[in-house]
Parts: C-alpha cells; sequence; structure tokens
C-alpha cells in the first residue's frame, strides 16, 4: 500500500484566488460573465467555473457591449482597457498586485533608457506569445526583447547594441536559477545591465521547498493543466531531482503501473492548481486496495 502526502505550499497562488473569488461574487448574483483569457490555466476548474456561467473568450469582440468582463490575474496591455472603455464594457479589473507593480517598473525603465537620446534596450525573460509578457509588451509600445531561455538569447545577442544600457525583467511565474543564468550571460558579455527582481516571492520560494519535498518521496504526482508555464516550470524542476514525476490533469491520467507496493507518494502542483484537485488525486490513491 502507497503512502500519500499533499505538499502544503502548493495549490493558487494569491492573484489566481483573488480573480476567482471575484468570479464566484459576481456570479452569484448574475448570470454569466465573460473572462479575457483562461482565468486559470487548469481544465478542471475552467470546468467548474464555467458550469457557474464564466464565458472564456479570446479577444474583447466576443463579449457583447454592456456585458461584464474579467480582467485575470496575468495583467493585459492598456489597449484592452482603452477598446473596453469604447464598447462600455464593464471590468472587474483582477491584474495581480505583482504583475501591475511589474508594469508599472518596466514603463519608468523604458522611459529612462530612452530619455536624452538614449537607445537602451529592455529584455524580457518570459515564454512568448504568454499572456502576462503580452501585457508588459504592451506597456512599451511592443519595444522589448522577449527570451525564453539561454538558446534564444544567444541567437539574439547580434542584434544586441552593448553600448547602450540595459535592463531585464522577468516573468513573475518564471525558474530564478534560469532568470540568473539569462542575467549572467549578458553580463560576461560586457552588458550594462540593470536587473530588476521580478519573480513573484511566493512563486520563488515554492522552487526550494519543492525540491526538498521531490526528494522526500519515491514518485510525484504533479497535478496541473497542460497549457500552465509555471507548471512546466516546478514540474521540471521535481523531475530534475526525481525521475518519477509525472504531470496528471486529474485522476483519470493515473496509470497504476507506476507505483510499487510502499511508495512514498509526493502530490503537489502549480500556481494554477486548486487545492480541491490535489485532494481529489490524494483519496483517490488512498482508497487503493
Amino acid at each position: 500500500m502507497v503512502s500519500v502526502e499533499i505538499d502544503r505550499g502548493s495549490g493558487f497562488c494569491g492573484g489566481v484566488i483573488r480573480a476567482i473569488t471575484r468570479a464566484e461574487e459576481y456570479l452569484s448574483s448574475h448570470s454569466r460573465m465573460y473572462s479575457l483569457g483562461d482565468i486559470v490555466h487548469n481544465e478542471a476548474e475552467l470546468s467548474r467555473l464555467e458550469q457557474r456561467g464564466l464565458i472564456t473568450v479570446k479577444r474583447l469582440s466576443e463579449v457583447p457591449e454592456g456585458g461584464t468582463v474579467l480582467i485575470r490575474a496575468h495583467g493585459e496591455p492598456p489597449s484592452t482597457y482603452q477598446e473596453a472603455a469604447r464598447r462600455k464594457l464593464e471590468v472587474i479589473d483582477c491584474s495581480c498586485p505583482v504583475v501591475l507593480q511589474l508594469q508599472k517598473h518596466i514603463r519608468e525603465a523604458y522611459a529612462s533608457l530612452h530619455a536624452e537620446g538614449m537607445h537602451g534596450q529592455v529584455i524580457i525573460f518570459g515564454r512568448v506569445g504568454h499572456a502576462e509578457v503580452l501585457g508588459l509588451l504592451g506597456q512599451v509600445g511592443g519595444d522589448a526583447l522577449v527570451v525564453e531561455n539561454e538558446a534564444m538569447l544567444l541567437q539574439a545577442l547580434p542584434q544586441l547594441d552593448f553600448s547602450q544600457p540595459m535592463a531585464i525583467f522577468s516573468q513573475t511565474t518564471k525558474s530564478p536559477s534560469e532568470y540568473a543564468a539569462i542575467c549572467q550571460l549578458l553580463r560576461e558579455r560586457g552588458a550594462q545591465l540593470v536587473v530588476h527582481d521580478t519573480i513573484c516571492a511566493q512563486v520563488a520560494n515554492r522552487h526550494q521547498r519543492l525540491l526538498s519535498f521531490a526528494r522526500e518521496h519515491d514518485i510525484i504526482l504533479f497535478v496541473s493543466g497542460r497549457s500552465s508555464s509555471n507548471g512546466k516550470v516546478l514540474s521540471d524542476l521535481c523531475r530534475s531531482v526525481n525521475p518519477r514525476t509525472y504531470v496528471i490533469g486529474g485522476t483519470e491520467e493515473i496509470n497504476p503501473a507506476w507505483f510499487s507496493d510502499q511508495d512514498r507518494v509526493g502530490i503537489c502542483g502549480a500556481t494554477s492548481t486548486p487545492k480541491w484537485l490535489l485532494e481529489e488525486v490524494a483519496n483517490y490513491l488512498t482508497r487503493w486496495p
């Protein structure tokens, strides 16, 4: 019989909790509201909220005039708010405060880098096309270089002007160690670099704890939505110290062949994974003979 433990630090981050709470409060007295993009990158939680009346759209044009639209924790570029105002949409802004601070800092850095004839470079360490990154690009009119990893940065080096100052920011849910490596590579090439510490502290603190958690168990079930950027980072982190790490969306993806008698099973998840889903996986395993 396997033993099961849930990582106490896993589950929704504060920004996601705030967005979902606001959605539930609104839907308790209204039949529907619209979310611009997935409110959370977890299919099971999205299904639960859809049953309560949350409708996910990709563009504001899909929201009927006068409708209510929720801005999720990832944040949005200024153009989104301008379009919402033109179409007379009610906006419930659930942008994470950490993301809003990052947007403010990137605007200020850009203005400083382009003051008095300078032509400095803003660099964003993040996933190309990610909602948060798109929101950051919108703060500077798209005038920033986005790199996902060291290989992408190496390819972009020829287009960088190292005679000008640079400022680098990270998507809030990226790996601190990968961010440090990116910054070090730029410094080694002689960059006049200002590094902004923009990884969410709640996310960063999970990394060291998850490393310990993964080492302490024979097998790790990492519960995450397939589109979660944070889930990819954290599950890769677990797998780096425990090769028996399996990413699942729910109980239906569990394979009994993964387990041996007396296995110590650790269950953890992304910042977009609800606690109820972690508990559902744990209860499923404890019912095994």
